[in-house]
């Protein structure tokens, strides 16, 4: 295998703490757990191994990608989970585990998430080889079935759309890893809500709030600056955030979620910063930092 992440325990930070280089925020969350509870959020651990018979192509990405996301990112999940093994009751991860699809990717994901691990899928576990993939992508539910059932086989949760109920409390996760859902999942979403049990969503691509574009804009622009208003920046919605405010359906699982007072909070990712921003007057969003910068979130249910 080519291995992203060398010898463990790692060269960073070597003589700090087992656990002093994960950076983790701890939130406690009031939803009415019958019991309380832990979970450890991660989000775009990104891993980018190949197996040496792999494609040249998917070796060339690989060599690309580990050096973008800083060669860590095995340890960094690793690091992550055996954190939760001794601190927590279960691991919640948003998606893009892997960076592409890759024979070594998968089996990372077979050896290393397990039965406590609830989970969704992003966009890169549909990606095949990334801007190098010789399909285009067409980011739809076509494009998502081409590799679905090699995904399933990996992954230990149902990728569209799977629940957990922990000590009272309806875990509801979706993949909406190109911004929107489709009318199955809605339906599917309003089905669970009708249960009367606090619900908490979790989902790849975040529900975009102003707060979240302008920290996006903040995070991602080239060339920085500073905001002096409230206001959302230019350009015209794009990406993710375009297809979310199009989308009729997508429009309309985000009223359901908005609108219901048992949905409790949104987990998410994908834009590889932290932060929290109240999306109704009984769920607030919280989205985690990247993974392969070894960021978690530990949340306290009770």
């Amino acid at each position: 295998m080519v291995h992203v992440s060398g010898n463990h325990p790692s060269d960073l930070f070597p003589f700090r703490g087992e656990f002093e280089r994960l950076s983790i925020s701890f939130i406690t969350l009031g939803v009415g757990a019958a019991e309380p509870f832990s979970v450890l959020h991660v989000s775009d651990s990104h891993l980018t191994d190949v197996y040496p018979d792999e494609s040249e192509r998917k070796h060339e990405i690989s060599r690309i990608r580990t050096c973008q996301f800083g060669g860590k990112q095995w340890e960094a999940l690793e690091d992550s989970l055996a954190w939760a093994a001794t601190h927590d009751d279960y691991v919640i991860h948003t998606g893009d585990i892997i960076d592409f699809q890759s024979r070594a990717n998968f089996d990372h994901v077979k050896r290393l998430l397990g039965e406590n691990v609830i989970g969704t899928v992003g966009n890169h576990e549909f990606s095949p080889e990334m801007w190098l993939s010789e399909v285009a992508e067409t980011q739809d539910d076509a494009w998502r079935a081409r590799s679905r059932p090699e995904l399933a086989k990996a992954f230990p949760f149902d990728l569209s759309f799977s629940t957990r109920v922990v000590n009272g409390v309806n875990f509801v996760m979706v993949d909406n890893a190109f911004g929107t859902v489709t009318q199955n999942q809605l339906d599917a979403f309003v089905s669970e809500t009708r249960k009367g049990l606090p619900v908490v969503l979790g989902m790849h691509v975040p529900i975009y709030t102003a707060a979240i574009v302008r920290a996006m804009f903040h995070y991602w622009r080239k060339g920085g600056g500073k905001f002096r208003s409230a206001a959302i920046p230019e350009p015209e919605p794009f990406g993710n955030w375009l297809a979310q405010a199009n989308d009729a359906t997508t429009a309309a699982f985000i009223r359901e979620v908005k609108g219901n007072p048992l949905v409790k909070a949104v987990l998410a990712g994908h834009l590889h910063f932290a932060m929290q921003d109240r999306l109704s007057p009984t769920a607030t969003e919280y989205l985690v930092g990247g993974n392969y910068l070894f960021h978690a979130q530990e949340i306290l249910f009770v």
